[in-house]
């Protein structure tokens, strides 16, 4: 099994409904987005527009974040879902250096959303989840998977934009959306071989 994810850039409205989604599901502190909307300009004037890009962790199956690693912190489930264990990370960042994505991020220090107001409930609940001191990124929300959801992001996708299923099952809708839109990956040719695939606006 590879879990992965297709994204239809068709479909997506660049909303941020998944920005807002991930952020609300795993309670990150300011400034640390797990998921993000890149949008790029295509066309040529005056026909130009913007195309928004979700950009998350890649999932990929040969990670480079996980090729440096000293202390094995970065690691690898037998679905490709590339996870960091906060009691074995110290907070080197070369993964972060690694990362051609520019999608994991260091949390420093606990840092307030209302400054001077003090941690919120749900900021003093999520943020045991968050230690200081060591890199994030994305899970494909692992916490949900597990259960049989899908990611938060996917989930709450008013345009249905995003498909998330086994990859390596021929007969699963993303595959099959994969194969039929010819899905292609970013920054293919660093053979990182991503887990998450564009379908062409």
């Amino acid at each position: 099994m590879r879990l992965g994810m297709a994204i239809d850039l068709k479909r997506c409205a660049g909303c941020y409904a998944c920005v807002a989604a991930c952020k609300a599901e795993n309670g990150t502190p300011p400034g640390i987005f797990l998921r993000r909307v890149m949008k790029e300009e295509a066309g040529t004037f005056p026909r130009v527009r913007r195309v928004p890009y979700p950009i998350q962790c890649m999932h990929c199956q040969d990670p480079a974040c996980k090729a440096v690693c000293p202390t094995g912190a970065t690691t690898q489930r037998a679905d490709g879902i590339v996870l960091v264990d906060d009691e074995k990370c110290v907070g080197c960042r070369y993964c972060i250096m690694a990362c051609p994505y520019g999608v994991r991020f260091y949390h420093a220090k606990i840092r307030e959303y209302y400054p001077g107001q003090g941690l919120t409930v749900y900021e003093e609940l999520m943020y045991k989840l968050h230690p200081t001191g060591v890199t994030e990124k994305c899970t494909f929300c692992v916490h949900r998977v597990e259960k049989g959801l899908e990611p938060a992001c996917v989930a709450n996708c008013p345009t249905k934009a995003m498909t998330f299923g086994d990859l390596d099952d021929p007969e699963s809708e993303v595959s099959r959306i994969v194969r039929d839109r010819r899905g292609m990956q970013l920054r293919a040719e660093l053979g990182t071989d991503p887990s998450v695939f564009y379908l062409s606006p």
